[in-house]
């Protein structure tokens, strides 16, 4: 059995009932397709992938939904197929041309990498690494409010990792700029891909050192202290964040 995970507009596009389309189930759909290819790099399965044309109507049967709330319907392994293959996707529409001397790039399977057709350089697949952190203090969680999020929803602090950085050092300028405030015991936790667009989030847990919280604004606008019975609403999800503060209230328990 083989899937194909199809995107348009940067959806999702599933059967009606929420599954990922079976590759004989999508056959309607590609003659619609812009770009198509293979997940897996070595071929460990036949499951693929194809960008459906934006204006592309979809047959009866079909529907668009959001990818960062399928999980719902298609569960956490197809949720994190679907980034995945979304991801490859992306990479390759957004690597058509050659930065180096702008002629077209074509897909090398071999190298997994798009290869200029003129002066050969080779594109390999993008991927930004981030870190998220929990930092706790006298049994409280550091939660913010971010500047995009609903109204009401905190999550644990993150941010992308910048040249010259190791990831604690990392942790520590996030906390910093975001909060105010310095941490200390900086400890892995767990990582995860996170293809929104094309994110690895690396997790881990800190401690309070020093400071009094003063949200930056920009990115938050707030951050604070929780107790195990305050935590606000946040994204319940398959997300690292999501398991950063449920191991909080989890440890926590009376």
């Amino acid at each position: 059995m083989s899937f194909c995970y199809i995107f348009q507009r940067g959806r999702v596009i599933l059967l009606k009932n929420g599954a990922v389309p079976q590759s004989g189930e999508a056959a309607p759909l590609e003659k619609f397709f812009v770009n198509s290819g293979l997940v897996d790099k070595y071929g460990e399965t036949r499951d693929s992938w194809g960008e459906l044309r934006e204006e592309a109507p979809l047959p009866r049967g079909f529907a668009a939904f959001e990818r960062r709330g399928c999980w719902t319907a298609v569960g956490e392994e197809q949720f994190f197929r679907i980034g995945k293959a979304f991801h490859i996707m992306d990479w390759q529409r957004l690597h058509k041309y050659c930065g180096r001397c702008g002629a077209e790039n074509a897909f090398d399977a071999e190298e997994c990498a798009m290869r200029c057709t003129k002066c050969g350089e080779l594109f390999y697949p993008v991927i930004s690494p981030a870190i998220i952190v929990r930092v706790e203090k006298e049994g409280k969680i550091l939660l913010g409010h971010g500047v995009n999020f609903p109204a009401g929803r905190y999550s644990v602090l993150a941010g992308f990792v910048e040249p010259g950085e190791n990831l604690e050092s990392c942790v520590g300028r996030e906390v910093r700029e975001e909060s105010n405030i310095s941490v200390k015991n900086i400890k892995y936790f767990a990582s995860q891909p996170w293809p929104f667009p094309r994110s690895l989030m690396l997790g881990f847990t800190a401690e309070w050192e020093s400071g009094e919280i003063c949200p930056d604004k920009s990115e938050v606008t707030d951050v604070r202290w929780f107790a195990p019975d305050e935590i606000p609403d946040y994204y319940r999800g398959v997300s690292i964040s999501a398991r950063l503060i449920e191991d909080f209230v989890a440890r926590h328990k009376k």
